[in-house]
């Protein structure tokens, strides 16, 4: 990744797997080194298919990181594994994302 100002950069990461105990981590400094002053990043959870407290520790951190450095932090495609965890938690609201909800499967 390069270190360029953070204007007019956008970027999508797909996070994928599990955000656990186990891989935060791993996740950490990916979350973090991805946000800039001025950026919008995109975190796509469309292929998380676990998700701990840990795991929303760690976007809670990258959240408050982004506000901190103004940078706009986006949490788009929801996997169920994560509406399940913002639920339980209530922490939906403190992203303030839109969440789809799909029908499911008859």
């Amino acid at each position: 990744m390069t270190e360029a100002s953070g204007e007019n950069l956008y970027r999508i990461l797909p996070l994928e797997g599990g955000l656990t105990i186990y891989s935060v981590s791993e996740h950490m400094g990916l979350l973090l080194r991805a946000l800039a002053p001025g950026a919008e990043v995109e975190l796509d959870l469309s292929a998380l298919d676990e998700l701990d407290c840990a795991g929303l520790q760690l976007l809670v951190l990258t959240k408050q990181e982004a506000n901190r450095q103004g940078c706009q932090l986006r949490l788009s495609h929801h996997s169920p594994a994560v509406i399940e965890a913002f639920e339980l938690s209530g922490l939906a609201s403190f992203f303030g994302d839109p969440i789809l909800i799909k029908p499911s499967d008859e």
